[in-house]
């Protein structure tokens, strides 16, 4: 049978997940594409520490090793910040390799370009882990914009904050309080402030206005605020107005062609398809010309959710079987 061999760069919790994932449904995988998938390399900082029994003859620090093997033609991307993952997946991609990646801070200031050298290059690039997890909202988007123009989209893109502000209304703790139990519970991090202060629901928004309109606004004019300044008296007022908090971002093109976009808590009611979403769930929003107002609803992070998409995103370039000269 035919291998299709890959890398997985980064080896944290996603990294790990697709590991994980490619093997428990390796042989369902294989019956479905009628291609077999190997993990040839797996690249990490420090090639000592094993995190996965029975991988450490798989670990590398050189993404010219992983580049270097014969018959690599995916690469998995889990690494956290802008650099060096670009200068890895524009390697890969010189290479003529497809990558897949779930990097968020990266692909929002990169993402255009990596795709126009991937183009160029008779390459993919997956990207739909970078957005709202579990939330198939990239595949989605690419399928309705065949058709339809999306003229605004509004999302919950980040679940530590949806839970902060679930617990602030539904349990009346502080800010504090639910920050402090998001982070024992490791929705949080350690330090929070990408997801408390907005940026990390900034980034996730310029990806999806540059699925959506072939475009960013620029980033300096894009008010970015945090859900720290909520009070617990303040969510108690908007309890008895009927309304809920909702941290969210949005872009929106105007008819002139121009780009406004924010991200900041706002006030819903009952009738906007934001005011259900609690926990750690996300949810986007797209107002559409000739389908209307959609929502996708799911997952918004962890292990598993955020893997298996991009287990997807590897099935679905294995379909178009463009690019791929196989080894057997």
């Amino acid at each position: 049978m035919a291998t299709i061999k890959a890398a997985i760069l980064g080896f944290g919790t996603v990294g790990q997940g697709i590991y994980h994932i490619l093997n428990e449904k390796r042989e369902e995988l294989r019956d479905k594409l009628g291609l077999e998938l190997e993990v040839a390399k797996i690249l990490v900082r420090d090639t000592t520490k094993e995190r996965v029994p029975g991988t450490a003859h798989l670990l590398t620090d050189s993404i010219d090793d992983c580049l270097s093997v014969k018959g690599i033609q995916v690469v998995f991307e889990a690494i956290v910040n802008e650099e060096p993952a670009y200068g890895y997946l524009k390697k890969a991609v010189e290479n003529k390799c497809h990558v897949i990646t779930a990097n968020k801070v990266m692909f929002a200031k990169w993402g255009l370009e990596l795709q126009e050298l991937a183009r160029q290059n008779g390459v993919f690039v997956g990207y739909e882990a970078t957005t709202a997890g579990g939330v198939p909202v990239i595949k989605t988007m690419k399928n309705i914009l065949l058709v339809n123009n999306v003229s605004r989209i509004q999302g919950v893109l980040n679940g530590t904050t949806n839970y902060i502000l679930t617990k602030m209304r539904a349990e009346g703790w502080s800010f504090e309080e639910a920050l402090k139990e998001a982070q024992i519970l490791g929705y949080a991090e350690a330090d929070p402030y990408n997801d408390i202060s907005g940026q990390d629901a900034f980034k996730k928004l310029m990806i999806l206005s540059s699925l959506a309109f072939g475009d960013q606004p620029n980033w300096a004019d894009v008010e970015v605020v945090g859900i720290d300044s909520i009070s617990a008296q303040q969510v108690e007022q908007s309890i008895k107005n009927g309304l809920r908090y909702r941290h969210v971002a949005e872009v929106e093109k105007h008819q002139d062609g121009t780009l406004f976009a924010k991200v900041a808590p706002m006030l819903v009611d009952k009738e906007h398809p934001l005011y259900p979403i609690d926990d750690v769930f996300n949810a986007v929003t797209m107002e559409t010309n000739y389908i209307g107002t959609l929502t996708l609803v799911g997952p918004g992070a962890g292990m598993y959710p955020t893997a298996s998409v991009m287990v997807e995103d590897y099935a679905e370039i294995i379909g178009k079987r463009a690019g791929f000269v196989v080894t057997i």
